[in-house]
């Protein structure tokens, strides 16, 4: 497809979305054709989606970044996400060249010196995966929700990525974290139990600490940076990021 039905088919269906629960929605997102890819951190949103998808049995596929930095916990609830739904989720991880060249560059936790160096660890860690996760989708499923953070609070259910050329989905835009719980008891969803430690965002693990009673949702997440609306370029256009690519490490 072409921009111009991108763009034409994410207004139809952020229109469509609005009076439909979260199969049906993704069914919407399966009748569009050609190939569509879910992203899960693996975190409770993302659990949730995947769940929908593996119950309904839908032809949406499902991939993660397995970054070579997570918590332990989350690598192991992708096997047990597989077998519980009967699905297969594609691991994409970063290359060992761009890992090496970034640690002679910044150090291997070099991160924690600079947003420079942290934007530059999560274009080689997350944003070269995705593009490989990503290559040849005409649609790109997502688990953004509207009351994550402040930079989150006007996620529209679809939109046209102008940077990938495709149409991002965000099925639970508008699921409050009550919802989340609902369906994860209801369904008997396996969830991250560092979610129950007081990690309501999980992300690579040095990354990412518990919050305190009345933080955001994503305040654990880069907690040294002064940014509060810190990202690491998955859902901002990489040009407003002042990441490097792999070439200049």
């Amino acid at each position: 497809m072409t921009s111009l039905p991108h763009i034409e088919a994410a207004a139809s269906l952020d229109a469509a979305f609005v009076d439909l629960d979260l199969t049906a929605r993704l069914r919407l997102v399966e009748e569009l054709g050609g190939r569509a890819v879910f992203t899960t951190s693996l975190g409770i949103e993302d659990q949730v989606i995947t769940a929908a998808i593996g119950l309904a049995g839908l032809s949406i596929e499902v991939a993660t970044l397995e970054t070579g930095r997570l918590f332990k916990e989350t690598v192991d609830l992708i096997a047990e996400t597989e077998e519980r739904f009967g699905i297969a989720i594609k691991r994409y991880r970063p290359a060992q060249d761009d890992i090496d060249a970034y640690a002679a560059k910044y150090g291997l936790n070099g991160f924690y010196e600079s947003v420079e160096a942290r934007h530059a660890c999560c274009h080689v860690r997350k944003l070269v995966p995705l593009a490989k996760a990503l290559e040849g989708a005409s649609v790109w499923v997502t688990g953004l929700r509207r009351s994550q953070s402040g930079n989150r609070a006007a996620t529209p259910f679809a939109e046209y990525d102008a940077e990938r050329n495709l149409i991002k989905i965000n099925p639970l835009a508008d699921w409050s974290l009550d919802a989340i719980d609902a369906y994860v008891e209801r369904e008997a969803v396996p969830v991250n139990p560092l979610h129950a430690r007081g990690y309501p965002s999980i992300g690579c693990e040095p990354c990412t600490r518990a919050i305190k009673p009345g933080e955001p949702e994503r305040a654990g997440r880069w907690w040294w940076e002064n940014d509060e609306k810190r990202e690491c370029g998955l859902h901002v256009p990489e040009a407003a990021i002042p990441s490097l690519n792999s070439s200049s490490l």
